[in-house]
């Protein structure tokens, strides 16, 4: 299964073991159980610690295989192939079961290695999904640091059966001991905090020992990772506390207009910002969510949902965007039970059965397109009188047999059975007509919604709740500074989130230098 190119890559990476890895395979007679065995017997060639045995009878799961190292005490399993997406995921998880030791921070490796008790995960994925590796990654990082962490990764399209009795319909789906446990992606972070209660007031601690910073960027997408840079490259105190970073970067499929970049992938874009930003004495502060920003006279303070609250001279938001609801009954109560906002990932999910798009623009389009070649019918519904996509977009979304373009369409409800869609009720608003249109999946694709509900009242904001800003990034309080989807520049693009991200900072940078601070504050921030 894999070239010659991989295999010589592979084989360098592979000699970071330091221990023997068994791979315990669970093969039948099917075509996909022929496959794993011709990769794993590929990848067995390429290390003297790798090897490959069969198991036979009994396994809940085929194909399947194990990861383990003889005297530890690892409960690592894979279920289906892991191809796509995943294959970074089964390379971690060889080197790490292999001893390599894991790129995360020490403490975190110390939490995982504390938790008690008894905890067998399941993990549902699908190979297009790009948010669900950092699910999976996590996890068997759990699984070959702790005993107590049994997890199996399974691709939700091999086992459909399984999929459609557990009612999933969205990726990745975690389930714990049986029981659902967590949906959408996660940090090892997060799962830590949800299985260690004290976790959380822990981390405000240590938020709270926190001398003030010159510079605080609020948010951790392309805006503000260049913010970080461009103010640490000034030799000023910089922080970036963040809910995820990366930010909306994350749920991104292809990246293919980044001046220099011909092609990369969200995920990928994102760690490579993390990465270039830790090259610079810069505080991260990530899966943190501000609540409310305070004014002390020269003095900054943004409070966050855990307790903890941080001090900074200047601050510059940069939070981002999340995709926009529809705002209809149903839609609260379906999410991830058929109403989806990423048809990249939950896509493979829906194979066969008819799905609606909401939404005429760019994204809208795209995603119809793409939808029509796995599910049975997509069916667009567009709120305007006409599509909004480009041309090209268009002609190739109206070539399509299995498509149904309603226009003046505008979508009241969505439909269900108390598990899952059923369908969704819209109006024509021309006719005032109702119309009901059975189906399995909604996807929304409406546009953007700025993160900015915990500014009102604090900076000017527009109607659509955009930061607003001056040719500077200076906001209405002076001294906070805005970059990004945030705020009311127009074209909300990953490039333009750059520019506007290093000028609002060497704005910042300058009020700061221009700004003297009182005497009382100087000795507050000793």
């Amino acid at each position: 299964m894999l070239d010659d190119a991989m295999k010589s890559q592979l084989k360098g990476h592979f000699t970071r073991m330091v221990r023997p890895v068994v791979i315990v395979a669970t093969l039948d007679d099917s075509a996909k159980s022929r496959e794993l065995a011709g990769l794993l017997a590929d990848l067995a060639t390429l290390s003297d610690h790798i090897t490959v045995t069969e198991k036979s009878g009994g396994a809940a799961r085929a194909p399947a295989f194990a990861l383990t190292s003889p005297g530890e005490s690892i409960h690592l399993t894979f279920a289906g192939i892991p191809m796509g997406h995943e294959f970074t995921s089964l390379i971690l998880a060889l080197l790490q079961t292999g001893g390599y030791p894991p790129k995360v921070d020490a403490s975190v490796i110390d939490d995982i290695k504390a938790i008690e008790g008894d905890f067998r995960f399941e993990t549902y994925y699908s190979l297009s999904c790009q948010n669900c590796p950092d699910v999976v990654q996590a996890l068997n990082l759990m699984a070959v640091l702790n005993p107590n962490i049994h997890h199996t990764a399974i691709d939700g399209a091999l086992f459909k059966q399984e999929v459609e009795a557990r009612q999933i319909m969205s990726v990745p789906t975690v389930y714990l001991n049986g029981e659902p446990f967590a949906q959408g992606r996660m940090e090892v972070e997060e799962i830590i905090a949800r299985l260690d209660t004290g976790a959380s007031a822990r981390a405000a601690e240590k938020l709270k020992d926190q001398a003030p910073f010159d510079v605080l960027v609020v948010g951790g997408g392309p805006a503000g990772a260049a913010a970080a840079i461009y103010a640490a490259r000034k030799g000023i105190r910089t922080g970036v506390v963040a809910e995820r970073f990366g930010g909306q970067v994350l749920d991104t499929m292809a990246i293919e207009n980044f001046v220099s970049v011909s092609h990369t992938e969200g995920p990928q874009f994102a760690k490579a910002l993390e990465t270039h930003v830790k090259d610079y004495d810069v505080e991260i502060m990530n899966l943190q969510t501000a609540t409310r920003l305070l004014d002390h006279g020269g003095l900054f303070e943004v409070e966050l949902e855990n307790g903890a609250a941080l001090k900074a001279r200047t601050v510059i938001l940069s939070t981002g965007a999340r995709w926009r609801q529809m705002g209809v009954p149903g839609e609260d109560e379906y999410r991830n039970k058929g109403v989806a906002y990423c048809p990249h990932c939950d896509g493979p999910l829906f194979k066969g059965k008819p799905v609606a798009v909401i939404g005429g623009g760019n994204s809208g389009v795209e995603a119809a397109i793409d939808l029509a070649g796995i599910t049975s019918h997509v069916t667009l519904l567009e709120f305007d009188a006409e599509l909004r996509a480009d041309d090209v977009l268009q002609r190739k979304l109206r070539s399509l047999p299995n498509v149904t373009i309603l226009t003046s369409a505008k979508t009241t409800e969505v439909k269900g059975d108390g598990n899952k869609v059923t369908g969704l009720t819209y109006e024509n608003r021309i006719s005032g007509d109702t119309h009901e249109v059975e189906l399995d999946g909604i996807f929304v694709q409406i546009g953007l919604l700025p993160n900015t509900e915990w500014l009102r009242g604090t900076v000017a904001l527009t109607p659509r709740g955009e930061i607003e800003i001056d040719n500077h990034g200076a906001t209405s309080l002076p001294g906070v500074f805005a970059a990004g989807d945030c705020t009311t520049v127009p074209y909300k693009q990953i490039v333009i989130a750059v520019g506007e991200g290093a000028r609002a900072s060497l704005a910042a940078f300058d009020h700061l230098i221009r700004t003297s601070v009182p005497e009382a504050q100087e000795s507050k921030a000793a």
